[in-house]
Formats: C-alpha cells, structure tokens, sequence
C-alpha cells in the first residue's frame, strides 16, 4: 500500500494535500461511529502535505513515507499537541517536545493525521479502560478493537489513517491488529528509542507498527529503528532495509510449534494452525513441535513484573509538576472541612478522581509486590522465572528459525463480555506476552476469518523471532501473506 502511494505520488497522479484530505474527511464521516482519535492534527497534517508537494514538484528525492498519512497512539509525545495516554489525569497536558520515534518521522517527511485512543495508560486488551470512551471493531461496532492500542488498529482498518504507531507492552500491537485484520509488529526489545513514550512497564514497552501489509511493516520499521542517545536500551544494529530483502528465501527453513499452547487453543483456532502448519510444509518449510518448559508460567510473571513497574512509573502522576489537580481549576487548596489539603490528600484526591479502575488496580498490586516483606516473595521470584523462559527461547532457536503461535485465543469479543472480570481479559494475552517478557520480535499477520454469532471476524496467526532478526522474521510473515492472499 505504502509503495503503490508512494508511485502516485511520484508519477503525480495525486498530490499529498489531496491525500490528506481524503483520509480527513474519511475520518469526519466514520470517527464519530468508530472513535479511534482522541486529537485530530489537521493543520500539522495539511502543512506537512504541502511541503512533501512542494519537494516532489521540485523534483528533490523524497522517502517512502514521504506524504503518506499515517496516526499516532496517543502515549507518544507530538510537540505542541495535547497527549493524555487514555487518562484524564493528563487531559491538559501539552506535549513539550517530540519522542524520538516522531523526529524520525518527521525526518521522513511523514503526514500525521492525530492521536489514537487507548486503553488508560496501556493498560488493557479492548479499549474500553480509556478514559474517554471505547473505540468499536470496524468489522462489528458491537466488539472490541482489541487494546491498548485499539484506536491506531481501529484507524487502519476503517481507512482512516494508511498505517498507525502503537505500543506494545503484552500484546498492544499484535492483538488489536489480529482482531481488525492488520499486521502487527513488535519489533526486539532496543530496537525502537522509547524516548518520548509515556511509560508503562519500561522493560516491555517497545513501539511498533500497525500495517496494512508485511512489506509496509518492514518500510516502517526501516524509518523508526535504530540507536538513540536519549534511550540507553536502544542498540546499534545495522540491517538492510527490511522491505527490500522480503522475497530472498532462506533454506532449510525451520518453524517451531510450541507443545504447552495446544491446551490453550480453541477448536477454531486449532483448525487455522494445522492449516497453516500444512501450507509451510507444502512450501517446504519443516515443521517442528518444540517445547517451552516454563511459558506455562509467562501470565503469572507479566502480571507481577508489569504492575510493580507501572506502579513505579505512574509515581509521577501526583497533581503537582503537571496534568490534573483536583480544585485546581477553583484556585483553592482547601479541604472540604476548611483545613488546607495537605501535600498528601492533594496526591490521593488527584489519584482518586484523575485514575481509571484498571490503572489503580494495577498500581496497587504493584505497590504490594514491591513492598517490604513481599519484594523477594514475588518480584524477585518473577524475575528469575523471567530468566527461565529466556533460557527456554534460546534453547528453542537453536533448533528453528521462528516459532508459530496464535495470536490470540479467539477473534473479537464483545463490549463488556470480559470487562468484568480481569482475570479472563488478562487471559486473552496469553500468546503474546512471552514476546516482551524475553524480548523477541513477534509479528501478527491476518489468517482469515473465524464465523462468531454469524459474524465473520478477523483472526490472526503469530510468527516470534530470534533477537534482532526482523529481517528473516518479516521474510517468514511474507510468505504466508504472500501466498494466502
């Protein structure tokens, strides 16, 4: 899709502004059904439309991305524009300068059309945590865009935006795109700067993709990867652009099925990964089942790891350096007994009224875990199964190249089906968040559709890779994209 613009853009015949206006009014028709912005960026977006115009009518090289209109999750710091993470506790808070990943684009010359909705925080699997209101399935508005980055997934596949940033913390990235038909990439952990990401969980957050294609994936990632004196995690990994190697095929190809998953997958599901087992091995792919000893043990260690980190990173949300304070607005710092709030009750009523339900949740569970008497208990324990795991991928790609998995348990579910209970919204990760806890690339690629409630919904099918090898990875994707669509 990225290419195809790209050519009538060189060739003239549309211009960038006529673009951007496309998709702007795209956005105007259907966004008030859908809800995937929270802020729209139009005048950035015209002004960056007319300067790619101007180059190309000049007949300077422009890059790829060049004029094409892509969203922005909205934990991603765009100077100059509103950024709330899903939450109302930033409602007011104005971005003071670009991440990272927005100066590369910006570099590119890249058109961005707004910022996407958001389960509050990223904390979530469906959008409905957001603070102000859930984004709804392009495929059925009665379901989910799955989360947290539902509104960058929602804007793609309504036509509202050409690709999209997300986030990807357990799954942020690959869920949402499994359940509105996309391709999702979680590139390696370092990969992408997250300098200018709102953090969450800082050892698993990575920024990735939402695409229409596997080779727009990898266009992508060729602009935003690379090293960033301002994120320390972030390695110097020289490759070749990633979309211009997808056709080279690697021999003795190697695929690895994980045994401990296939009492996780429903009749469904099942059905789609023998089909997709069976086509690599028509192409000549073997196919091996291989074994994760401890991955039985990845929700349990996500769900104690990721809270005690966010809850040390949304320590910052006080009411004081920025964003909300309750009475605030009155110009009063007086309790409703007459004394003045102290510095504490200011911290608890601004937390109490700015935070959503999932985000105190976690934060207490977190603080739990961290506290005296329970660190060693539980984080410490978590983080030495986290190494076990590690260990068990490493020994896993010495026999294969890649491993297939589902991306998620079942397609879309519906609005308020699992809300309810954490428990089973937490379950719906269970394929995905073994890629952030070790680290690993993970792409989603659609494999066709799943008939729910006589309604055929989007599924998708997950391909993990060795540490900094997006390159084989994105190949492995293509081949299955190429040849099934």
């Amino acid at each position: 899709m990225i290419k195809k613009l790209h050519k009538k853009l060189m060739e003239r015949e549309i211009s960038s502004v006529e673009l951007t206006e496309k998709y702007l009014a795209t956005i105007e028709k259907k966004d008030k059904d859908i809800f995937a912005y929270l802020t729209l960026t139009k005048d950035i977006a015209l002004e960056q439309a007319k300067k790619v115009d101007k180059k190309i009518e000049k007949g300077e090289e422009v890059a790829l991305l060049a004029g094409i209109p892509c969203a922005l999750k909205d934990n991603i710091l765009l100077e100059g524009v509103r950024v709330t993470a899903g939450s109302k506790i930033l409602d007011n808070y104005i971005a003071p300068y670009d991440a990272t990943i927005v100066s590369k684009l910006k570099k590119n010359d890249v058109v961005i059309l707004g910022k996407t909705n958001l389960d509050e925080f990223a904390m979530g699997s469906s959008t409905e945590n957001s603070g102000y209101g859930p984004t709804k399935n392009p495929y059925d508005q009665n379901r989910v865009p799955g989360g947290s980055s539902g509104g960058s997934a929602a804007a793609v596949a309504s036509e509202e935006a050409v690709w999209a940033i997300g986030s990807d913390t357990g799954g942020s990235i690959r869920q949402p795109a499994s359940f509105c038909g996309l391709v999702g990439l979680k590139p390696t952990y370092g990969r992408v700067s997250r300098y200018g990401l709102i953090a969450m969980a800082s050892s698993f957050d990575q920024i990735g993709s939402l695409t229409q294609s596997v080779e727009d994936a990898g266009i992508v990632l060729s602009a935003i990867s690379g090293k960033d004196k301002k994120d320390a995690t972030t390695v110097d990994f020289f490759d070749k652009k990633f979309e211009e190697n997808l056709e080279e095929k690697k021999k003795n190809l190697k695929i690895g099925i994980v045994k401990e998953y296939e009492k996780n997958l429903s009749p469904e599901m099942g059905k789609k990964m023998t089909e997709v087992a069976k086509f690599f091995e028509k192409e000549g792919v073997e196919i091996l089942e291989i074994e994760l000893p401890n991955v039985e043990y990845s929700l349990a260690v996500y769900y104690i790891i990721q809270p005690s980190e966010a809850s040390s990173n949304l320590a910052r949300f006080d009411g004081i350096k920025y964003g909300l304070r309750v009475n605030d607005e009155a110009d009063s710092s007086f309790s409703e007994s007459g004394i003045p709030k102290t510095l504490l009750e200011t911290y608890l009523d601004t937390r109490r009224y700015g935070l959503g339900r999932e985000v105190k949740r976690r934060i207490m569970l977190g603080t739990y875990t961290l506290s005296a008497g329970y660190y060693d208990a539980y984080y410490i324990q978590a983080q030495k199964v986290r190494t076990l795991i590690k260990t068990d991928f490493e020994n896993a790609f010495e026999k294969v190249d890649a491993i297939l998995t589902p991306t998620t348990p079942t397609p879309a579910f519906k609005f308020g089906e699992k809300s309810q209970n954490p428990l089973e919204m937490y379950l719906a990760d269970i394929f995905t968040i073994t890629a952030n806890i070790v680290g690993v690339p993970a792409v989603s690629v659609p494999a066709g559709k799943i008939k729910i409630d006589n309604k055929e919904m989007p599924v998708g099918i997950q391909f993990l890779g060795k540490w900094f090898d997006e390159e084989n990875l994105l190949k492995i994707a293509h081949i299955w994209e190429k040849n099934k669509n």
